[in-house]
């Protein structure tokens, strides 16, 4: 009798091998799944808004084309057009200014309110949520009462000045004289800005171990000593955030701006943003108000990459 040896066990263990390289395929389908929404939202209300805003750049966007449709290209004259704008150029340098110097303070002040907060006493939470009001309020409303406190002729501020001492009969004209108004804006944004800084940078502060801070007082160091080796090395993931949320908010501020001088007195306060609303909604130039959109844009994009190469450089260090 001749006995058949049956396939079937060469058969299974080629299944078995089968589902095993399927097996990857359908873990990476599962991931894609999961970021599927997120990345289809980032690409409707991100990534078309971008590159329609770059394609208006190139095209004579009128009020007309909303009716006609037709928005012909005109190659890089509105680039032209913008960039020989001494109002752009004023405009560059002001936001600047203005992104730099909010920057420092907001993150400077924040900080050594965090430090200060860090040693507890009595109502000192309730003193840090009072802290917190500036920010929590819309920004325009803390234009609308910064601008009545600093009116120049009634306002608040130089009848304090001016009761002391301090200030001129006439009073400072802090938003009316195109060499203070934009140190003025600067102020009220560093007020707005500070309880931010401080409320992550407090977060951040209550992270980094105590026992350092004892071994480095057993060690006799001094508390600045203590600060620079301890507490910023610590704190420095936290700092970057810090600064590039900052940044991102403050460079393209509009509101502000508007309900406190509108850009003036004689556009000492126009910056980037307040000149592509200028562009775009007063003078109805929607392809030159792109232009400087993309400005914007490209300038945040590059601090975005410093930010991660930084960030991947830092990474390398502690790897």
């Amino acid at each position: 009798m001749i006995t058949v040896t049956s396939p079937a066990p060469a058969a299974g263990a080629a299944e078995t091998k089968s589902a095993a390289g399927r097996a990857p395929l359908r873990r990476g389908l599962l991931r894609w799944l999961f970021i599927a929404p997120a990345l289809a939202y980032m690409a409707l209300f991100f990534g078309y808004p971008l590159i329609r805003n770059i394609v208006m750049s190139f095209q004579h966007y009128t009020p007309k084309t909303y009716f006609t449709g037709e928005a012909p290209f005109n190659g890089l004259d509105n680039w032209r057009a913008v960039f020989a704008n001494e109002l752009f150029t004023d405009a560059l340098w002001h936001t600047a200014l203005f992104t730099v110097g909010s920057l420092l303070g907001q993150f400077t002040l924040g900080l050594a309110l965090a430090v200060f907060f860090t040693r507890r006493f009595r109502l000192s939470g309730f003193v840090r949520a009072i802290l917190l009001l500036p920010w929590l309020v819309p920004m325009v409303v803390s234009a609308v009462v910064w601008r009545r406190i600093l009116d120049q002729d009634h306002g608040m501020l130089n009848t304090a000045l001016h009761a002391v001492g301090l200030a001129p009969q006439d009073g400072v004209p802090w938003l009316s004289s195109p060499g203070v108004a934009l140190l003025s804006a600067i102020l009220v944004n560093i007020w707005i800005g500070i309880p931010f800084n401080m409320v992550i940078l407090y977060g951040g502060l209550q992270e980094i171990p105590r026992d350092l801070y004892e071994a480095a007082s057993l060690d006799g160091s001094g508390s600045w000593r203590t600060f620079r080796s301890i507490t910023l090395p610590m704190l420095r993931p936290v700092i970057t955030v810090v600064l590039v949320l900052g940044f991102m908010s403050t460079v393209k501020i509009l509101d502000l701006i508007l309900a406190l001088t509108s850009g003036g007195p004689a556009d000492s306060t126009q910056t980037l943003g307040t000149v592509t609303y200028q562009l775009s909604f007063l003078q109805l130039d929607f392809g030159q108000g792109a232009v400087v959109g993309n400005v914007l844009i490209l300038i945040s994009a590059v601090f975005a990459v410093l930010y991660l190469r930084a960030n991947r450089a830092d990474f390398g260090k502690g790897k």
